[in-house]
């Protein structure tokens, strides 16, 4: 099994909004990839709360049966479609990919 850990640090503006909306228009876009190619796991996205302590804005748990189903969901054309939103509005991004 393969664990993939992405978290995004977003801009205040970006593409005519503000973090906060940003930051839930991610979470829809990642919610929709959930089950897009088989050997997914375990697919979960959250937004950083109020009151929480969080120095990122938006991340992704998810768990894999292997590296191929990994490859494929990063491959699939609903996930690459997401990049150019993501891209212009993060400022910053951290993953990592492990196998238990």
């Amino acid at each position: 099994m393969l664990k993939h850990i992405v978290m995004w640090k977003l801009k205040d503006h970006a593409e005519g909004a503000d973090k906060a909306h940003n930051a839930a228009k991610m979470k829809e876009m990642l919610d929709a990839c959930s089950d897009i190619v088989p050997g997914i796991l375990r697919f979960e996205t959250a937004v950083a709360q109020l009151g929480l302590e969080a120095t990122y804005d938006v991340v992704l748990y998810s768990e894999f049966e292997s590296k191929a189903a990994l490859d494929a969901y990063q491959e699939h054309p609903k996930h690459v479609a997401l990049k150019p939103f993501f891209g212009a509005v993060r400022e910053a991004r951290q993953c990592m990919d492990y196998e238990i």
